[in-house]
């Protein structure tokens, strides 16, 4: 299962678990109600025939998808890339991965400023809703290969913090207020 911890400050290798002293676990269902973040669990090794992958393929106009490998050998401009992911950062729309293999972790901002870092391994599919703040990086295992899925053609620019002048993010901020109960309600 998922897990979700409180963050802590420390600036060293962003690749390390950087828990909390004492460490702070946070409930998947609490993770939505704080962040809009969604979570399913999805078959990885037969993702194309997953009931819950296609469900929320048509429901959520999921048309395009691709596939991304980060490693060292695999990704080009490798440290570069890295330091991209990892920079505070939002999207005009909502961030969709699917881990095929390896780990890694997605960091998102709560509505007290608290980065919130999740945990994700094979068979993780996590819905990073448009306009939260958010950055990913590498576990130690420097390793992970997913599924990106798209609303049509992929848009994939990212808007350094700040950004809070832009419509997606006022948007989710109301969302975000009202404790994401009307949020991505077909």
């Amino acid at each position: 299962m998922v897990k979700i911890w409180f963050m802590d400050n420390e600036e060293t290798d962003q690749r390390l678990e950087h828990h909390r002293n004492p460490p702070q676990y946070l409930e998947l269902a609490d993770l939505y109600r704080k962040t809009g973040v969604e979570y399913f669990k999805i078959n990885a090794d037969d993702y194309q025939n997953d009931k819950i992958l296609s469900e929320l393929r048509a429901k959520r106009g999921y048309t395009y998808d691709d596939e991304i490998t980060c490693s060292e050998k695999c990704l080009p401009d490798y440290a570069n890339k890295l330091k991209a992911f990892f920079t505070e950062h939002l999207h005009t729309d909502e961030e969709i991965r699917l881990i095929l293999e390896g780990t890694g972790y997605f960091d998102v901002r709560d509505d007290e400023e608290n980065w919130l870092r999740i945990e994700v391994v094979k068979g993780d599919l996590i819905i990073i809703p448009a306009g939260i703040y958010h950055r990913f990086s590498l576990d130690m295992n420097n390793f992970i290969r997913t599924r990106r899925y798209f609303v049509g053609e992929p848009v994939w620019t990212a808007h350094n913090r700040p950004a809070d002048e832009m419509d997606c993010r006022k948007s989710y901020v109301k969302h975000q207020a009202e404790n994401f109960v009307q949020f991505n309600k077909a």
